[in-house]
């Protein structure tokens, strides 16, 4: 048997202009890829890793083909009003790496005759999508100086530079921190806002979590600045409530004890709003006075305390207090600062199911360490707005692995006593 079924040439290197050719002409093995391509169903680099270079070349062919209506007629054109025009060098973007190709070229017929587009090559443009892609690699550990290591080895891909990376990042990041800020929550009812803030570096952040009457968690806003921040703090939940927070509702406010949040919160939501104070954070606080003796049965004391019903529980606090203020009066001012915030919840009888997921900053200290996670690589923020960028990028990355708060079967009770007459019309209708 003479006839060759190879494409490899005697020096071992792919003939890629073979390949191309026996790809088109059996198009029916390739021509799925085409439909997926331009309706981008399928990551181009998928298709790189598979196929090669000559399967994009391909991809190329037919869907020009497709466009002009059959295959370029050699020496003549056909009836169709679209009709090869030659070939060029071109550009596509894979997600994590530029690839040259050679692109057919087709024009209309008539007398306004004028370039049309390759579908497939079309769709392998979008440099946002190469930008979002390499932002997700590099959230996931890999530095921007190292990232070349990660983009897989390919004869005649176009190089890749630091700085053009750190561009396509810049820009990628940048269009998120817009969708994060511009969200509307117009139909979303919220029952519990969540707030905190992060250090990043020089640079503190504050994020802004709600939870909805069926328990599910979003991410409302994020800037720069301290909790301790009024300012601060207020602009933020002015910003929240610009984009459709209803501010006449009553919700229950978890925070971590600033001063400065509970004035912005009365300033912009009403004095009325209640506000639970983290535990967590009281108890870091009051244990950071204490010698380590004395530490584990302050902590057993507290934590039997918040279980009771808040009279009674408040007592017990008073008393706890009233024995360390002798060799301790720092823990037990800071036992006693902000002591009845620490109980809203008991006073509002609500059932244990939902005191373990309300009486702390937990639920946003979860999505804060999965921005941690992801940006425990970066050394060196250089200004509030780098910081913005990673903190929004990597917020919209945890959010999407968000469960449902514990005990959102008896978000009900909550609802019902925030807001009796609301509830009691839906009963109604």
């Amino acid at each position: 048997m003479k006839k060759s079924y190879h494409t490899i040439r005697k020096q071992g290197k792919v003939n890629e202009q073979e390949l191309t050719e026996f790809l088109f002409k059996n198009g029916q093995f390739v021509l799925p890829m085409v439909d997926l391509i331009e309706q981008c169903q399928l990551a181009c680099e998928e298709l790189i890793d598979v196929t090669g270079r000559a399967a994009i070349q391909a991809v190329l062919q037919l869907s020009a083909a497709q466009a002009a209506g059959g295959e370029p007629q050699q020496g003549k054109r056909h009836g169709g009003d679209v009709v090869f025009y030659g070939r060029q060098p071109g550009q596509v973007f894979l997600s994590d790496r530029k690839l040259g190709v050679e692109r057919p070229r087709l024009r209309s017929k008539g007398a306004k005759s004028q370039e049309v587009e390759v579908p497939a090559y079309a769709a392998m443009q979008n440099r946002g999508a190469m930008g979002a892609r390499m932002l997700d690699v590099l959230l996931h550990g890999v530095s921007t100086r190292n990232y070349k290591e990660v983009i897989p080895a390919m004869a005649e891909t176009a190089g890749v530079s630091r700085s053009a990376v750190s561009r396509q990042i810049v820009e990628a990041s940048e269009a998120e921190v817009e969708a994060l800020l511009s969200r509307r929550f117009d139909d979303v009812k919220l029952l519990i806002i969540y707030i905190d803030g992060l250090v990043f570096g020089e640079y503190t952040m504050m994020g802004v979590v709600g939870v909805d009457t069926q328990g599910h968690k979003h991410v409302l806003g994020i800037r720069e600045g301290a909790t301790e921040n009024a300012a601060v703090v207020t602009a933020l939940l002015e910003d929240v409530v610009a984009r459709g927070i209803d501010p006449k509702r009553k919700m229950l406010f978890v925070i971590d004890g600033s001063k400065a949040l509970r004035t912005a919160i009365h300033a912009v939501f009403g004095a009325d709003q209640p506000v639970q104070r983290c535990r967590a954070h009281k108890l870091r606080n009051v244990l950071g006075y204490l010698p380590k003796d004395d530490q584990a049965q302050v902590k057993s004391i507290l934590r039997a305390a918040w279980k009771l019903p808040a009279k009674e529980g408040m007592a017990r606090i008073k008393k706890l207090a009233q024995w360390l203020d002798e060799k301790y009066p720092s823990a037990a001012a800071s036992l006693l600062e902000g002591l009845e915030e620490c109980f809203t919840i008991n006073r509002l009888d609500l059932p244990p199911s939902l005191h373990r997921c309300l009486a702390t900053t937990n639920i946003i200290e979860s999505p804060h360490a999965g921005v941690r996670i992801q940006t425990r690589r970066v050394t060196h923020w250089q200004n509030g707005k780098m910081v913005l960028r990673w903190m929004a990028s990597a917020f919209i990355r945890t959010e999407s692995r968000f469960n449902k708060i514990m005990g959102y079967r008896n978000l009900w009770a909550l609802e019902a006593i925030l807001n009796p007459s609301a509830t009691a019309s839906q009963k109604a209708a």
